[in-house]
């Protein structure tokens, strides 16, 4: 049988199977923004191997109750509208701030994904990268620019790379919508304490280098009838696009129109734990449904392919000690080829790190 995987793409992985909702989580439907059903939700890497589950210390047991409030409960006044545009952004980013919007000066995505396409189910889905439970944590200290970041400066980021464009205007309304939808959604946080289910649960590292040629093959039995053999999804005609407000209903995994070489997804341990937890639609980290090792491959494979380039990527991490191991682009860390840092094996690196901490916070 064949079902779409996550797509490791910042934009939102969509599948051709629908699974029930599960019971840890409670997230009411939301009527104007439709979000993840077979038919508009974002993108995804299908596979048809038997799941073969990470070892249980790598991963959380159990998920705590998770229950979102509901922006249609709210009336229909400022706040309300505001919140629910706030969802509409998340949810149909191509149509209203990306490529496709009808102004000209409102197009700041750069591609055709919908931030939905990472932050599942507009950002609601327990440890499908929500942007419930993140609004108490902000400002803080991220190490790609070395320094403690706002809210909105960590949306622009979003922006700049998974979405391959320009940023917000801070004290523009669009970025106010996210905002207001963001502290809603999170409102049963508290403030520097995060919601249990926040961004997507480890994996235990492979031993090995991913493989990306593995990984092509995975792609083709199981990925490319619904994101096409050269990854290039599958695009709506003008007619439904018009109707749900967005590009497409498998987005591209790589080209033009997927998210840049800078983006989180890119890195192939952020992308493998992604892919694990959430896909195909309606997976949970509890049930993965793939193994920890076809995430792996499949999404070295999807990352080794052609995308847009994210100039000044030199100037990320400042501190090199706190550059992910497996980033993709230079400078690199340590005595290790840049085939290591993407693929792995990873452990090594990390042990370097560890034991050269000082040494590496300039080491190109």
């Amino acid at each position: 049988m064949q079902v779409a995987i996550a797509a490791v793409v910042a934009g939102g992985l969509a599948l051709a199977l629908h699974r029930p909702e599960p019971v840890a989580q409670t997230v009411a439907p939301s009527a104007r923004a439709p979000v993840e059903t077979p038919a508009s939700a974002s993108a995804s890497v299908p596979v048809p191997m038997a799941p073969a589950a990470a070892p249980a210390a790598a991963l959380p047991a159990t998920a705590e109750a998770w229950t979102v409030p509901d922006p249609d409960a709210l009336p229909d006044d400022i706040y309300g509208r505001t919140v629910r545009r706030g969802r509409d952004l998340i949810a149909r980013t191509s149509s209203l701030i990306g490529p496709d919007a009808t102004d000209p000066a409102m197009r700041f995505a750069g591609n055709g994904l919908d931030c939905q396409s990472c932050h599942l189910r507009a950002g609601t889905q327990q440890f499908g990268l929500p942007l419930a439970g993140i609004w108490g944590v902000f400002p803080q200290y991220i190490g790609r620019e070395n320094e403690v970041r706002t809210l909105e400066e960590r949306v622009n980021g979003c922006m700049e790379r998974s979405m391959n464009g320009r940023p917000l205007l801070v004290e523009g309304p669009e970025m106010k919508a996210i905002l207001t939808y963001i502290r809603h959604v999170s409102a049963p946080e508290r403030v520097g304490r995060s919601l249990h289910g926040r961004g997507s649960p480890p994996l235990p590292l492979l031993t090995r280098a991913a493989d990306p040629v593995r990984g092509r093959q995975v792609f083709a039995e199981t990925c490319a009838a619904c994101h096409g053999a050269g990854g290039e999804g599958q695009r709506l005609d003008a007619a439904e696009a018009g109707e749900v407000g967005r590009r497409y209903r498998f987005p591209p995994l790589w080209g033009p129109d997927s998210y840049n070489d800078g983006a989180g997804m890119a890195r192939t341990i952020t992308a493998a734990r992604f892919v694990h937890a959430n896909m195909p639609l309606g997976t949970t980290f509890e049930a993965p449904a793939i193994a920890v090792e076809d995430a792996f491959d499949v999404t070295a494979f999807v990352n080794s392919q052609p995308r847009p380039h994210k100039a000044g990527l030199e100037a990320d991490y400042p501190d090199r000690s706190k550059k992910p191991v497996d980033a993709g682009y230079p400078p690199f860390i340590g005595p290790f080829t840049p085939e290591q840092h993407r693929y792995g094996p990873w452990a090594p690196i990390q042990d370097w790190l560890r034991a050269n901490s000082e040494a590496s916070r300039t080491t190109n």
